[in-house]
């Protein structure tokens, strides 16, 4: 079966991307794209004004709209995907505490899927946070990501979500970002850095020190099309699903 997709932010980075792995798959047809830049074309697809989503929306009625943009963007398009019955798959990241309701709100009228990241190996990766955190009791905890220069968010969304699968697993611990001048480690602290350089896609370590002993778990992705397969299996994946909200561990299992 073919997945009718809608592509947000679509000369973006994380756009574009999605328009490329979508022309790549048989299961996944693109509706439309807009953008708040219009008037390109993106692999194909004419880039229509973000302004009249809502009308692209009830002209076309796609299942599934992918949306990697900016915060205040993110809970506009998921408004007018609850608004006209349409599902919801966002990797947007930077949202607050007001965004996440938002989306949970939405949720409550069609089906939602949020993640900070949708690649299989950070995916694993926190698997392996959660099982070698409680089994390294005590050992320091450093936490780096490295993105591209033009990343407007730090720490990263995913940074965010292994932190708090830290907490999960060992309590909530300080969380002291960068170090500057005497800056000595307090007990149970989490030291987190984020570097913004180049084009790197994105990186994530999980260090834990302790016992004269290190671990180092690291994940690198090579390219943003890992993010984009990712939020497309997604979409095939929640597309006719009933109203709430979902996970993409849910998608890989």
């Amino acid at each position: 079966m073919t997945v009718t997709v809608a592509v947000t932010g679509a000369t973006g980075r994380m756009g574009e991307e999605v328009l490329a792995a979508a022309a790549d798959r048989d299961d996944v047809a693109v509706a439309f794209a807009v953008s708040r830049s219009p008037g390109a074309e993106v692999e194909g697809v004419a880039v229509e004004d973000a302004a009249d989503l809502s009308d692209l929306l009830a002209e076309h009625d796609p299942d599934v709209l992918v949306d990697f943009t900016g915060p205040a963007s993110c809970v506009e398009y998921a408004a007018a995907c609850a608004d006209a019955g349409v599902a919801f798959v966002s990797g947007t990241t930077g949202l607050n505490q007001g965004g996440f309701d938002a989306l949970r709100e939405a949720a409550g009228e069609v089906p939602v899927l949020y993640a900070s990241n949708f690649s299989r190996g950070i995916a694993a990766l926190r698997r392996a946070v959660r099982e070698a955190v409680p089994a390294l009791d005590g050992y320091d905890i450093e936490l780096t990501e490295t993105h591209h220069n033009a990343k407007r968010d730090a720490p990263s969304g995913t940074a965010l979500t292994l932190l708090d699968d830290i907490d999960e697993v060992r309590g909530d611990s300080p969380r002291v970002h960068g170090r500057e001048g005497e800056a000595p480690r307090s007990e149970g602290e989490v030291g987190v850095h984020a570097r913004r350089a180049g084009d790197i896609a994105g990186e994530h370590e999980v260090l834990l020190a302790g016992n004269h002993e290190s671990l180092s778990l690291t994940h690198r992705a090579g390219s943003r099309g890992v993010f984009a397969a990712g939020a497309l299996d997604a979409a095939t994946w929640l597309s006719g699903r009933d109203a709430g909200w979902y996970d993409f561990t849910e998608v890989l299992e």
